[in-house]
């Protein structure tokens, strides 16, 4: 079939590797002029992938394809863009989120080294032993590299023959014809649509606005006090923090840099909007981590980063088929780390049809 692909985040890039690979003819075509986009939610440094999951235990189940997809795509790629550092967590209170990692990963059988908070500190300097309960390390879980990814995948792509147009913009689609009509009036037809278009979806799938709503949120890069980067260049990532600002970490691991970022700092936004930095928001962000990190004033802000996430009521991901149009949105906070396995998946729904079956497993039911 000749099949288009609608944005190159990492799940269209996933789709189009995926539906090469089974014979199809693919055009990918992606808005901005580099492929990963810098405004879309796959680009930045490093993003996490887990076995832990809180309340999530499908996901958390589902984790085994995502490594397994994430397998086959290295061997494809002749080279491995993921650092398997480990997973870590902490409580600073009872019934906090990092208790509900914990007893996410006693469901499903996952097991991790669980840490009194002196122990905690002693093996990762940068926690303050005064404001924890305990801390555990998952050995399911590291970073994955974005930015190497998706130009492997591009390079992989054109190899096998692929077509991939970066700076082509999609203004409209016709879901009962499979007509795309560019941004410069170009238009062309296709046997199937696949559209990943992330936050912007809305623009070209203007029905979807019943499950979906776009959030700005934004990352802080660091630069910690001397004698603590060398513990934070051998750290895990962090899953969660405890409390209650749904803080993640990603180490400066294998070149990268040391990223904050607060799941409460979201607001609803379009997704061109707003995307400038606000003055003093790294400082803001950086400081929602006092606790669990001690002297957290003397970490230096190096740049803050913005970007908007797809959300869904109950923040799962999206799939919805309209005519030819295979609509797959709404990360919620999912995407990067199933995003081998959402390609997978999502072409074998193509040829198949079984959309019923995709949506089950991306809902992880």
């Amino acid at each position: 079939m000749q099949i288009a692909v609608v944005g190159a985040g990492i799940a269209g890039l996933s789709t189009a590797w995926s539906l090469n690979k089974r014979g199809h003819a693919v055009t990918l075509f992606e808005q901005a002029p580099q492929i990963p986009n810098p405004y879309a939610a796959s680009g930045d440094q490093h993003r996490i992938i887990r076995r832990a999951y809180a309340s999530a235990d499908g996901y958390a189940r589902t984790i085994s394809e995502a490594f397994e997809a994430w397998d086959e795509l290295w061997a494809d790629l002749g080279t491995r863009h993921y650092a398997p550092c480990g997973a870590l967590g902490v409580s600073q209170t009872a019934d906090d989120e990092g208790d509900a990692y914990l007893q996410g990963l006693d469901r499903v059988g996952s097991p991790y080294e669980l840490y009194e908070p002196a122990e905690a500190a002693r093996r990762y300097p940068f926690l303050d032993a005064s404001a924890i309960r305990y801390a555990y390390l998952n050995r399911e879980g590291g970073a994955l590299f974005p930015a190497r990814i998706a130009a492997d995948l591009v390079r992989l792509l054109r190899e096998r023959g692929a077509t991939i147009r970066a700076g082509a913009a999609v203004a409209a689609i016709e879901p009962e014809t499979g007509r795309l009509t560019l941004a410069d009036g170009e238009q062309a037809e296709f046997d199937r649509i696949v559209v990943t278009a992330g936050a912007w979806v809305l623009k070209l799938l203007p029905e979807l606005a019943d499950a979906l709503t776009t959030y700005r949120t934004a990352v802080v890069y660091l630069d910690p006090p001397e004698d603590l980067k060398a513990s934070w260049r051998a750290a895990p990532v962090m899953v969660d923090v405890g409390g209650t600002i749904d803080g993640y970490v990603l180490p400066p691991v294998d070149g990268t840099g040391l990223k904050f970022g607060a799941g409460i700092d979201k607001r609803p936004r379009r997704p061109d909007e707003q995307r400038d930095v606000r003055p003093g928001e790294g400082e803001e962000l950086r400081d929602y981590f006092s606790p669990p990190f001690a002297r957290i004033a003397e970490y230096r802000v190096e740049r803050v980063v913005t970007c908007v996430y797809t959300f869904t009521p109950d923040r799962k991901f999206l799939s919805r088929q309209i005519g030819r149009v295979t609509a797959v949105s709404a990360c919620s906070g999912h995407g990067y780390k199933f995003g081998a396995a959402v390609g997978r998946r999502v072409a074998a729904a193509v040829e198949t049809g079984d959309q019923a079956g995709l949506l089950r497993w991306l809902r992880a039911e």
